[in-house]
């Protein structure tokens, strides 16, 4: 685990030295390499946040379980919050894409069901820490105003990804929702966040158990949301 205390030696991990490299540079490729280094910092925060969670997690723990310095940490995020809503926005970029080949290549809406139902309860078993961030991050965000434009933002965007696959399966189904975005939305991330609680603080050895019995929630919930 580096320690905060060893010094910067690389230019590629000292914010000084990418200022001083080139100092010719175009400011469009030093703007770059700006947000280059901020993604990189994000994605090296995300391991850390997913284990420990918001309460626990400082800019200076970020950085102890990090190959980056605090100092260098700091100089990209002024706060904690700023780096957080980057790294939940950079994951959940591609999260939100996550069921859109089930979608386009499902051929019938039984399929479509089974695929959906298997992919959710796959992504607790292999991103179980990012899903819990989230949800974390959900609920302060009731008591954080910083984390409230990101959180609405993000959520929104996950209602679409859940209508795309409800309304591709009432397509493919011959029947229209029943529901709303909102509501649907509303009923299957209930089921997911009950399932990610039962995984995460139960017996490790029923793991399985409890994502055999989401699949099976989703498989029975899917044509109820059907007209």
């Amino acid at each position: 685990m580096p320690s905060t205390a060893r010094a910067v030696a690389d230019p590629a991990a000292d914010p000084a030295a990418d200022r001083a490299a080139d100092p010719a540079a175009p400011s469009a490729s030093r703007s770059s390499k700006h947000e280059d280094r901020r993604l990189q910092l994000a994605e090296s925060a995300l391991v850390t946040l997913g284990t420990l969670g918001y309460a626990r997690t400082s800019l200076r723990e970020i950085a102890q379980r990090s190959p980056f310095s605090h100092g260098v940490v700091h100089y990209y995020f002024s706060s904690k919050e700023e780096l957080i809503t980057s790294c939940v926005r950079h994951y959940k970029r591609t999260c939100v894409t996550r069921y859109d080949e089930i979608v386009a290549s499902s051929a019938t809406a039984p399929e479509l069901q089974s695929r959906f139902a298997a992919r959710l309860a796959g992504t607790i078993r292999d991103e179980g820490p990012m899903h819990q961030l989230w949800y974390d991050l959900r609920n302060q965000s009731m008591f954080e105003p910083a984390l409230r434009e990101v959180v609405t933002e993000i959520d929104g965007q996950l209602e679409q990804m859940v209508w795309r696959v409800v309304s591709r399966y009432a397509e493919l189904a011959g029947r229209p929702p029943s529901l709303d975005p909102s509501t649907a939305y509303g009923m299957l991330d209930g089921l997911f966040a009950q399932s990610l609680l039962a995984w995460a603080t139960g017996p490790e050895a029923e793991r399985e158990d409890v994502l055999s019995v989401l699949t099976a929630r989703v498989d029975s919930l899917m044509p109820s949301l059907l007209a």
